[in-house]
Formats: structure tokens, sequence, C-alpha cells
């Protein structure tokens, strides 16, 4: 019997989007309330499992309430950039009312205290594929740090896109990229990325890092490698103990002791958003 596939949902980033990036305000019959949040989030998800070829077991996973901690402790300054103004956070007013309706749909929920979603969902794939090496799992995020988890059953899908590009496979990071997922912490640590505040060296972008990291290279052999030549050599060097820390916060953690379990069971069929407003009783 073949195994279902996983597909794990990167649960703030999905409201966030669904929040900010849904086409249209939704309010209330009385228009009395803006319930785009939940109306988004759970549209998206219905869309998101209908791109899937078989019908897939769903858990959806949330940062917990201290999810920073760990990556501070590195580096004080980690996504310090990001706003915390009520218009930034008005996301988050939504997600009670989420979570109430995951458990309408007995759709299974992970949060861990103290770790990000993003590490709950590396540390779901690693023990899924440990006990199951025959089972896909898809992550839905529009968030990139899950590339460096790519591989043969391992894919991203991301709703965003247009149809026909939503799916991320190893083969497209490398196509686009010039580096293999397992470098992809390595490209970061040089290129930046910009939503968890790592400026990368100056100067470098997809191209130069596709050069440097040529071959499989780790960052930490950079310096021994006879690449570091001329003014890009020069400020990878200087920046080099940083270089190595914005790794270090780019890495996603495979190893946290949470007790969520996956089942192999598929989830039960959707309703449509508006069915699931209904019985929140939201309209």
């Amino acid at each position: 019997m073949p195994h279902i596939p996983l597909l794990l949902v990167d649960g703030h980033n999905l409201l966030w989007r669904a929040w900010f990036g849904f086409p249209a305000r939704i309010r209330s019959r009385d228009k009395t309330r803006d319930v785009t949040g939940v109306f988004g989030f759970f549209a998206l998800l219905r869309v998101a499992v209908r791109e899937l070829p078989v019908a897939p077991e769903i858990a959806v996973v949330f940062d917990g309430e201290n999810a920073w901690d760990q990556r501070l402790d590195i580096d004080p300054t980690y996504k310090a950039h990001r706003p915390t103004d009520d218009e930034a956070m008005a996301p988050i007013r939504s997600l009670a009312t989420v979570m109430r309706g995951l458990e309408l749909l007995r759709i299974p929920q992970v949060v861990s205290d103290t770790a990000e979603a993003d590490d709950v969902i590396a540390t779901l794939v690693r023990r899924t594929h440990l006990r199951s090496r025959g089972r896909d799992v898809w992550i839905m995020s529009v968030d990139r740090d899950y590339y460096q988890l790519l591989a043969p059953r391992v894919k991203v899908l991301n709703t965003a896109r247009r149809a026909g590009e939503r799916i991320v496979a190893a083969e497209d990071v490398e196509a686009r990229f010039g580096i293999t997922p397992r470098r992809w912490c390595d490209r970061v640590s040089l290129v930046g990325d910009p939503s968890d505040g790592i400026p990368g060296v100056r100067g470098i972008g997809n191209v130069t890092a596709a050069r440097l990291l040529a071959g499989g290279l780790a960052v930490e052999n950079l310096p021994a490698s006879g690449r570091l030549t001329g003014r890009i050599g020069t400020r990878v060097r200087q920046s080099f103990p940083r270089v190595l820390l914005w790794k270090q916060l780019a890495k996603l953690r495979g190893d946290l002791a949470i007790t969520a379990e996956v089942t192999g069971q598929p989830a039960p069929p959707l309703p449509k958003a508006a069915e699931v407003l209904e019985r929140l009783d939201l309209w």
C-alpha cells in the first residue's frame, strides 16, 4: 500500500499571507468584522490540497510564543528589522479563530513554545524519512528557508506562484541558484536573507555565491580554497566570523524533542472557506 503524502503547513506564514496577500478584504455580512485572515487561511489551504495528486495527511505548524529565543541568543539583532506596530501584527488577531477552525476540521496543530515553525517542520521531515523512507512530504510556505530541506521526496509547495510553477524541487534550486539544497545555508550566509535580517556580504549575488561554493564547497572551507580573490575575497575574509554566524542562523534544526507524531492517515476533505466561517459563526 503506497504511503499517504504528508503536507506540513507553516501556519504563521500562511496566516500572514492570507491577511496581506488576499486580493480583497472579506467582511462579515453585517460589515462589522474583517474576516480576511480566517477566510484566506482556509481558502489557500484548500488550494494547496487540490494541488497534490493524492489527498494528504495535514499538520499545521505554528511558531511558539518564545520561538526566537535560541537564535536571539546567537545574534540579538535576529529579525529585529521586522515591524511590530498594530498594522504589521494585525494577522495575529485571527490566530485563535484559525486554530479553532483547524480543531473543527480535525486537522492537527503542532506548536513548541521555544521553537520556530521552520525547526519543527525540519524535525518532522527528518523523523518522517527516518521512519517512512517512501513517503512524500510537501511543505506549504513562501519561505525559502525550507529549500535546505529539499530532497527527492521533499518538495516545497508555494501557492503564491503561478499555476504550474508552485512546486519547488531540489533540481529547481540547483537550476536557479547554482547550488544544491545542502549548500542553501552557505549561500544565505554570503548573499543574505532580508526576511530574517541577514545582510550577507556586500557585492555577492547568486552568480558569485555559486562560483564560491562550486563543487559543494562549504563556507567554512573558503579561506583555504584559493577562491577568495580580489575585492570580494577581501570582503568575505573581513566578514568571515559574521558569515559563519549567519550560516548558523539560517540552518534549521531537525532534532527538536517534540511529542507530535504523524499518523499516516489522510485528512478529512476540506470544505470551502465560506463553510468554515459559517461553522465558526463568523458570518
